[in-house]
């Protein structure tokens, strides 16, 4: 017994050339992938240079309805947009004007020159999503206009190689370590080295001018300043350039804060809110109504934004007998690193 489990030890000593046979490292399963985008284009699928519009506030309903929002506006950007033939569309919120089947089957109807053309269009929840209907039904009448998103109140979109784009909910919380706040820390987290452009786009502004007396209640709210506060660390030690776009108020507004790019852009079709204009502001026309786009085009090392603004008469309506004309109104660069 004792000669057997000798000749065992020695054989083990004297395998290898007398080395000790090392014990077998244990097999450990390979690290989970990154979670990716939760939508994702190639880039050989873009345009190049890659152009993409941003605009929001339309509130579509019922033609007749003229007060709250305009017709003939809407159809103008339609129309424009269809003429640009962008690669994606980003919606900053507020599609519908009361969130009722009838208002999103208002948005299909008019949207038509974009489904023919078969646009990508990423839209963000706004207030008014939730406007006449209880949370549940609401969700369901946007997830049964846009059935891509069905579940989702919150999405990312990997716009090629190098731009991440991530639609927020701000009717949902945004404070640190809520569902919402973590999912985003994560995607930001996981991004590839390649991304220059990180694109958020909501409803409710996390920078916006203050306003004293009217539209008091539109300044920027805790739960998107906590938003900003997170974008301020994340700019300090990220390649990729940051561009934040929100809608609710009716007009437009241009911003640079702690290496992020702020807008207000809402001059989509909604009664127009006028704006006391505060010096960090870096949009200081008296143009007003802004009824407008946002037009961006990526180079390979500078990001352009445009934003066009449908021309007007004296009482603030297009010319219904008239071509709608647009003129580009403000204009900025982004470096870029490669």
């Amino acid at each position: 017994m004792r000669a057997t489990f000798f000749l065992v030890v020695c054989a083990a000593i004297l395998a290898g050339c007398g080395h000790l046979v090392e014990a077998p490292v244990p097999i450990q399963a390979p690290p989970e992938p990154p979670v990716a985008a939760t939508f994702s284009v190639n880039d050989a699928d873009l345009p190049d240079p890659l152009m993409f519009i941003i605009y929001g506030d339309m509130r579509f309903t019922n033609p007749l309805e003229t007060a709250a929002t305009n017709p003939s506006v809407r159809l103008a950007l339609i129309d424009k947009i269809a003429d640009e033939q962008p690669a994606a569309v980003f919606i900053t919120g507020d599609l519908p004007w009361h969130g009722l089947s009838d208002d999103y089957a208002e948005y299909r109807e008019e949207n038509r020159p974009w489904r023919q053309l078969h646009l990508r269009i990423y839209p963000a929840l706004g207030n008014h999503e939730f406007a006449a209907c209880a949370e549940a039904e609401c969700l369901e009448r946007w997830w049964s206009a846009f059935p891509e998103l069905r579940g989702r109140r919150w999405y990312s979109v990997a716009l090629g190689s190098r731009v991440l784009a991530v639609a927020l909910d701000s009717d949902a919380s945004l404070l640190p370590d809520s569902e919402q706040r973590r999912w985003l820390e994560h995607q930001l987290s996981i991004i590839d080295p390649k991304v220059q452009l990180i694109l958020l786009v909501l409803h409710h502004p996390p920078v916006a001018d203050e306003q004293s007396t009217k539209l008091a209640d539109h300044n920027p709210r805790p739960n998107e300043q906590s938003l900003a506060e997170y974008l301020t660390a994340l700019a300090a030690h990220t390649r990729a350039r940051i561009v934040v776009s929100a809608g609710h108020i009716h007009n437009y507004e241009r911003f640079a804060r702690d290496g992020v790019t702020y807008l207000v852009t809402g001059g989509g079709g909604a009664k127009p809110y006028e704006v006391d204009r505060t010096p960090a502001d870096l949009y200081q026309s008296r143009d007003f109504p802004n009824y407008h786009y946002v037009r961006f085009e990526l180079h390979p090392n500078v990001l352009v934004g445009e934003m066009f603004r449908l021309k007007t008469g004296a009482s603030g309506e297009p010319k219904i007998d008239a071509p709608a004309v647009f003129e580009v109104r403000d204009r900025f660069e982004l470096t870029l690193l490669p």
